[in-house]
């Protein structure tokens, strides 16, 4: 079992999300960088939808009442265990009454705590993923418990892959043409890949808004699927970069679409970051 001590500035239970419910207009939420928390889960040798806790901007303090292994990755927030600071990409062994403490966020936006077996919190449509309206409680409080299956086995590392860290500090993210980006003119083309932009205070789980805007007259389109990191052009020529949350349609043009290291990539960028689309064919 673990004690929820503080719960930091946003912390929610994610796993690889809900696959298979869009077409119900469920999100597919999960993990927002997926790779730092599929690395947690392979140090420990979970299975990879083992659901874990990820932490934004501002991490947690956990007590922990039963024996095991944890492993951090992601941003660093000068994690503690019992006030003795940490490496991060690494087993820690934990005993019965162990406090673990985060600090705010030094590199990167999002921090991840994979525990041995994952954490079993409640399981619906196939995820523990946390999402408003979707689950019981969709942000971890003070006081909580959040139940593990006690382990004592002999540490050993299951992955000997080295973290790559480029993403957290990379502001470049690879893109490919969005269904209606043939509609964007000449000019606007240009301005999309010259042009550094800024992640602006709109920015969650469900999208990111980048500034400044970008000179538009298209139209809206008729309401569409899109998916994590499709990127839209409002009429008033915002760039929505669409995450984990995001929705299942809308009526924006489409014109980009985020590789899946990509939105890895700015699911570790906050308000102020510069970022910069390169396209790939």
């Amino acid at each position: 079992m673990l004690r929820i001590l503080h719960a930091g500035f946003f912390s929610t239970v994610q796993d690889l999300g809900r696959v298979g419910y869009r077409d119900k207009g469920v999100p597919v939420s999960g993990a927002m960088d997926l790779y730092s928390a599929q690395f947690a889960n392979a140090l420990l040798g979970n299975a990879k939808d083992a659901a874990l806790i990820e932490m934004t901007m501002l991490g947690g303090k956990f007590q922990f009442f039963d024996s095991t292994v944890v492993a951090i990755s992601g941003a660093f927030m000068r994690p503690m265990l019992n006030d003795e600071a940490l490496l991060q990409n690494r087993l820690i062994k934990i005993q019965p009454n162990d406090v673990l403490h985060f600090g705010g966020a030094e590199k990167g936006f999002r921090t991840y705590l994979a525990v041995k077996g994952g954490f079993k919190t409640e399981t619906i449509l196939g995820s523990r993923s946390m999402y408003s309206s979707v689950t019981n409680q969709s942000v971890i409080k003070k006081d909580d418990h959040i139940i593990y299956e006690p382990y004592q086995g002999v540490e050993k590392a299951f992955s000997k892959v080295k973290y790559d860290d480029t993403h957290l500090e990379s502001n470049v993210l690879d893109v490919f043409k969005g269904v209606e980006f043939d509609m964007l003119s000449e000019n606007q083309k240009q301005q999309l890949f010259s042009k550094d932009f800024l992640v602006s205070k709109n920015n969650n789980r469900m999208a990111y808004q980048l500034e400044p805007v970008l000179d538009n007259n298209l139209k809206p389109i008729l309401s569409s699927p899109v998916l994590p990191g499709t990127i839209q052009l409002t009429p008033h020529g915002n760039l929505i970069v669409l995450m984990r949350d995001c929705q299942t349609t809308g009526g924006y043009p489409r014109i980009l679409q985020l590789t899946e290291k990509a939105i890895n990539t700015i699911a570790q960028k906050t308000l102020g970051n510069s970022i910069k689309f390169r396209q790939k064919e």
